[in-house]
């Protein structure tokens, strides 16, 4: 025979009691999604030229096939332009690599989204000292962003630099890249 719950007195079964045989992930997590269901990562393949102050990166964005395949459906990217597969909260990160060709008091990186799949706003930015030219920065930054409709809400990032510069870019591994991870239910 069995026991119902309702027999059971308090704390007559105790976690000793319980053997690994008996336990699953169906029991464990019902009604629970478990793990990351979106997981992907861009990075742009070649160094680009950049002069002036604002300029979309457009060009060059491959998905990351270096020791990594995405989880799930993955973005869509089109001429810089980043679509989501499904709706969500999703943490974003990205990370560039500019050279200074010319003498910049200021170089960096904006992200820019879209609810309505016209009008962009900031989102994040970031911008390293900038520096003579011959130099190296690292600008990054990370950020939430709430997609609620997968035709409407979009992400894409503009150079932001005072003279000329390069975002550099490798085939081989993330110089200059964006990453997308769907943390949960919107």
């Amino acid at each position: 025979g069995s026991v119902t719950t309702a027999k059971l007195g308090d704390n007559a079964v105790t976690t000793a009691k319980i053997t690994d045989a008996n336990v699953t992930s169906a029991k464990m997590f019902s009604g629970f999604k478990n793990g990351i269901t979106e997981a992907d990562q861009w990075r742009v393949s070649a160094t680009q030229n950049y002069t002036g102050t604002s300029t979309f990166l457009t060009a060059n964005w491959e998905r990351n096939d270096t020791s990594y395949d995405k989880i799930g459906t993955g973005m869509t990217e089109t001429s810089g332009v980043f679509s989501f597969p499904s709706t969500g909260i999703y943490n974003i990160s990205y990370v560039i690599l500019i050279y200074n060709v010319s003498n910049n008091n200021y170089a960096g990186v904006i992200a820019h989204a879209t609810n309505n799949n016209s009008t962009y706003y900031d989102i994040a930015s970031s911008y390293g000292g900038g520096g003579t030219s011959g130099r190296y920065t690292t600008v990054y930054n990370n950020f939430i962003f709430d997609v609620t409709n997968t035709s409407n809400d979009k992400i894409k990032l503009k150079a932001h630099m005072q003279y000329t510069a390069q975002i550099l870019g490798a085939g081989n591994e993330v110089s200059t890249g964006i990453t997308f991870i769907r943390l949960g239910d919107t």
